[in-house]
């Protein structure tokens, strides 16, 4: 989900929910401690130089009960993130406190938005040699070969 498209659902919500990949929700009295731009600068194991770049909401679940973070309030941080750090209309990541800190896409289903598992990949696939997904057999669906059978020399 781009920023531009967070600004429009945050324009015309009330409330701001996040939900989790298992269906479980931030807390209501989060806090987005951080809006920022992220920039990844890096060579992939193929030799080719990246440069992605998104924007990043770090939400922080501390013991600040009565905290409840109003839309309006978000807009405006991210009004002067843009102002201040020339935000681009990039993508949206999001930073979340579990066991560790995890990184997740951002969509909304319409009510809440929806913290996305995110993957690693191999970015050179065709560079490194990694094999094309093999299709799977079961061994009884073989039909028995003919070049194995008594007489046909293959052995």
């Amino acid at each position: 989900m781009k920023l531009s498209e967070v600004k429009s659902i945050l324009a015309n919500s009330t409330t701001i929910g996040f939900q989790l990949a298992d269906g479980s929700f931030v807390p209501n009295h989060f806090h987005v401690t951080e809006v920022g731009k992220i920039n990844k600068h890096f060579v992939d194991c193929g030799g080719t130089i990246r440069n992605e770049n998104v924007v990043n909401f770090q939400l922080w679940n501390a013991n600040d009960y009565d905290h409840r973070l109003h839309p309006e309030k978000l807009l405006n941080i991210i009004k002067l993130s843009e102002q201040v750090l020339g935000l681009e209309d990039l993508e949206v990541e999001v930073e979340y406190q579990s066991d560790t800190i995890g990184k997740f896409g951002l969509e909304f289903d319409g009510h809440n938005f929806l913290l996305t598992t995110k993957q690693t990949a191999c970015l050179a696939q065709d560079q490194c040699g990694i094999p094309e997904n093999k299709t799977k057999v079961r061994l009884s669906d073989l039909k028995e070969a003919s070049c194995c059978t008594p007489g046909t020399n293959c052995c």
